[in-house]
């Protein structure tokens, strides 16, 4: 059965026409029947070309932390693009969202960016200026966005690539990336200490940085275990690694000051986006004194034309300071705890083994297991067919998570008690739908 109605179907044949595959992202491409068409959104609620309505778990993939169309924020962004957009040079509203990223996170300075890609592409830049090495970690099953360095095993890394599980092979997740480009990417296990620390005691000296994704935004918002970030911060410590957070999905969201402020750990670097905005185009890249003030004119490379223009620095501006005045995360882990426990509560109902994971904000389940996931290969021992057959059930019937299980469902602040009600309950419809039509 197509997802697709009518109007969603002719608008995406136009779409096909003069856009390659109909989608301004691959992500956005679920086949010829199945890509809608969006026309508008509202508090936790989206409505496709057809007009049919949708309680929205996507949420543009994390950025709308305060529900779709906040008034507050769109009325800030339209008063301050009355007295123009980009100048070239510094306004009052850049410095106050700063100060506002720095209050919030703890960092001691800030540089503002437009995208997630583009603020982890600067944070790894500056990292190897302030140490003058140039490799570095990351792990498996994490994304950092869209520059060749980072694009390398990420969640959709076909198993029979990977290599072993305590030595992963770096998988290049897109044609065009220069092939010499891998020998600066060690890719570990997320979650393996031991693999860490031999890792970092064979190769500090040339190693920049440590980079990751404090919960696995990409795979099932899986948790880091307790003690790795710990054990991260200290090898960073004793060896002058630069240790950078990608708080793209978790920044704002987890917590006012994000995975920092969650965990107790504090990052050299951290980069932000989607939250910060509301989902207004506006990243940024924050960290410790030392190494932010690597970024000297004319000896690091760092700008970009349309960096801090205001109508996503106005939307920071608006979106930091309801977090930082209003119960947004109070409200929202409110909301995720009672949708872990009804889905869980559902799935054993039925009988269907399984293990809940994440933060109640951007929180996920793996089907098949009872046992909660450490990294992606874990994951990938779920059943991912039961999953989609689950979630394209619920699309059809108005609840939209991902149908990929390793992207988390993803919530807002307008999400209603209501709201929730109906998922459970149409969830429950899904479940025993799928069970019935193996």
């Amino acid at each position: 059965m197509s997802l697709q109605g009518q109007q969603s179907k002719t608008w995406f044949q136009r779409a096909k026409k003069v856009i390659p595959f109909g989608v301004n992202s691959n992500f956005r491409y679920w086949g010829d029947d199945d890509t809608l068409i969006i026309t508008r959104g509202k508090g936790a609620h989206i409505w496709d070309a057809d007009g049919k309505r949708y309680i929205d778990y996507r949420l543009a993939f994390g950025p709308i932390i305060l529900g779709h169309a906040d008034e507050r924020v769109n009325a800030r962004v339209a008063e301050v693009i009355e007295n123009g957009t980009l100048f070239a040079l510094t306004t009052p509203l850049e410095v106050q969202v700063a100060e506002r990223v720095a209050r919030l996170t703890g960092v001691d300075k800030v540089r503002l960016a437009n995208t997630g890609t583009e603020a982890t592409m600067h944070a790894l830049r500056i990292a190897r200026a302030h140490t003058g090495r140039e490799k570095f970690i990351k792990f498996e099953g994490q994304y950092h966005g869209m520059h060749d360095y980072v694009l390398f095993s990420t969640a959709s890394t076909p198993i029979e690539q990977a290599g072993p599980p305590h030595a992963p092979r770096n998988v290049a997740m897109s044609k065009g990336i220069p092939k010499h480009i891998t020998q600066y990417v060690i890719n570990l296990p997320y979650n393996d200490l031991e693999v860490l620390e031999e890792t970092v005691e064979k190769h500090a000296h040339e190693l920049a940085a440590i980079f990751l994704e404090p919960v696995m935004g990409n795979v099932a918002g899986i948790m880091p275990r307790p003690g790795f970030l710990q054990k991260m911060r200290s090898l960073c410590d004793r060896y002058g690694i630069v240790l950078v957070f990608d708080e793209v999905k978790t920044g704002f969201r987890l917590a006012p000051g994000g995975a920092q402020q969650y965990f107790g750990i504090q990052a050299d670097l951290v980069t932000y986006a989607k939250a910060m905005g509301n989902g207004f185009p506006v990243a940024a890249i924050g960290g410790k004194e030392e190494f932010m003030m690597t970024i000297e004119p004319g000896v690091v490379s760092h700008g970009g034309t349309y960096t801090a223009n205001a109508v996503g620095v106005a939307a920071a501006d608006a979106t930091l300071a309801i977090i930082e005045t209003e119960p947004v995360h109070k409200t929202i882990e409110a909301r995720g705890r009672a949708l872990m426990d009804g889905i869980s509560e559902i799935l054993a109902r039925h009988s269907i083994p399984h293990a809940m994971t994440g933060h109640p904000s951007m929180f996920a389940y793996i089907l098949g297991t009872d046992t909660p996931p450490l990294n992606l290969r874990d994951y990938n021992q779920g059943n991912a067919d039961l999953y989609e057959k689950i979630s394209l059930r619920l699309i059809q019937n108005g609840v939209f998570p991902e149908t990929d299980g390793r992207e988390p469902w993803f919530l807002c602040a307008a999400l209603s008690e209501a709201d929730v009600a109906e998922t459970l309950t149409k969830f429950e419809t899904a479940v025993r739908s799928s069970l019935e039509h193996k």
